[in-house]
């Protein structure tokens, strides 16, 4: 009994010993999660069907903007505006556009001279913006996202 009991002590202390030679960590290659998320940038830009086309991140964007641009544009030129001073200034125009496609109008960044003079010019811009087709929104990890984008337009009007 005193050898086994022996043999017992001889074992566990071995065992203790010798621990630190066995791996029990997994080999297993763990893939890592990408959880830190960039919010000001977008997997894919919201586009036009026009737009869809094109493959590089930038031409999208550029496509976009452009495209965006013209169909205000366009609308603006089908008002006659009265002005008493010429103006050749910059306006900011806040879109939403949200994980639907549709796009609204959020803000107008005017100087007061604009105010002023072309007091029509905000429910115009409303109008213009509202007549601007569903588009596809942006795309972020696979999600259609809602986006904000502040639109420069220059307002030029000789009297």
């Amino acid at each position: 009994m005193n050898f086994r009991f022996f043999l017992f002590q001889i074992l566990i202390i071995s065992f203790c010993i010798s621990c630190d030679k066995f791996s029990f960590k997994k080999n297993k290659q763990i893939q890592e999660i990408d959880t830190i998320v960039n919010f000001s940038s977008v997997d894919t830009y919201p586009s036009f069907k026009v737009c869809d086309s094109l493959i590089a991140k930038k031409a999208q964007e550029n496509c976009f903007r452009n495209t965006i641009h013209a169909t205000i544009g366009a609308k603006l030129q089908e008002h006659k505006f009265t002005i008493r001073d010429s103006i050749s200034e910059i306006i900011y125009v806040d879109l939403l556009i949200d994980a639907n496609g549709k796009i609204t109008l959020k803000e107008i960044e005017s100087s007061k001279n604009i105010q002023t003079q072309l007091p029509k010019l905000d429910s115009v811009l409303r109008i213009s913006v509202e007549s601007i087709p569903t588009i596809f929104p942006a795309i972020k990890r696979g999600i259609p996202v809602t986006t904000k984008y502040k639109l420069p337009i220059k307002i030029e009007l000789k009297e």
